[in-house]
């Protein structure tokens, strides 16, 4: 089959496919985002073990790979008494992952606050928790709008793992194995799905820049 034969025949699941692929790409970020916050937060906390288990974190989550990390709650937590459906596991552990990389990229927008600012915001007597909310945080979120722009794309492409678990509706990778487990389609399903990502991918891209256009710190 040509890409035109599986376009026509199959068009109407890739629709279904490319709006779960989005989906999932939003509840992973917005969750990796959240944690990655919660976690830059704990690097840069006055509390030692804070700053030593935020750390930690990211050492390991950074290092692991996802589909490792997919394969462990898929099979090894039914063991320890914990069943997700495999959706929860694929978006819980892309969460995991995405959470230490957004954290790099805060810690990151938080070294190029400049030090006089912090230090003005403790002689007004502002509290730790007011600085990381007032000052730190919106700074970081700014500067880092291309870092976190590549990091969603990342996470667009990360869902790619969900062909190795059974979804419904598959994710764009996992349509590759719905098609041509009713079609002789070979080729012509990936590049349909890589046409898929492509397109999503350039047009993050496209609104990041826009974005960080507009939101930029012009030092």
């Amino acid at each position: 089959m040509g890409v035109g034969e599986v376009v026509a025949e199959f068009g109407g699941v890739y629709v279904s496919s490319l709006l779960s692929t989005w989906l999932m790409t939003i509840v992973c970020f917005a969750g990796g985002l959240a944690l990655g916050v919660l976690v830059t937060i704990m690097r840069v906390s006055p509390i030692k073990p804070l700053r030593v288990v935020g750390d930690f974190y990211v050492q390991v989550f950074r290092n692991i790979p996802t589909i490792s990390l997919l394969v462990i709650f898929v099979y090894a937590l039914p063991y320890l008494g914990l069943l997700l459906d495999y959706r929860t596991c694929l978006i819980v552990c892309i969460i995991l992952v995405v959470a230490s990389f957004a954290s790099e990229n805060f810690m990151s927008g938080i070294n190029a606050i400049g030090v006089g600012q912090i230090e003005a915001a403790r002689s007004v007597g502002l509290s730790f928790s007011q600085i990381v909310r007032l000052i730190v945080i919106p700074q970081a979120l700014r500067t880092t709008v291309l870092p976190m722009t590549n990091l969603l794309i990342a996470t667009l492409l990360t869902t790619a793992i969900g062909s190795q678990v059974p979804l419904t509706p598959p994710e764009l990778t996992g349509m590759v194995n719905y098609v041509n487990a009713r079609s002789v389609a070979g080729i012509s399903a990936f590049v349909v799905s890589a046409i898929c990502y492509a397109g999503t991918a350039l047009l993050l891209g496209f609104l990041g820049n826009k974005l960080d256009k507009k939101v930029r710190i012009v030092r």
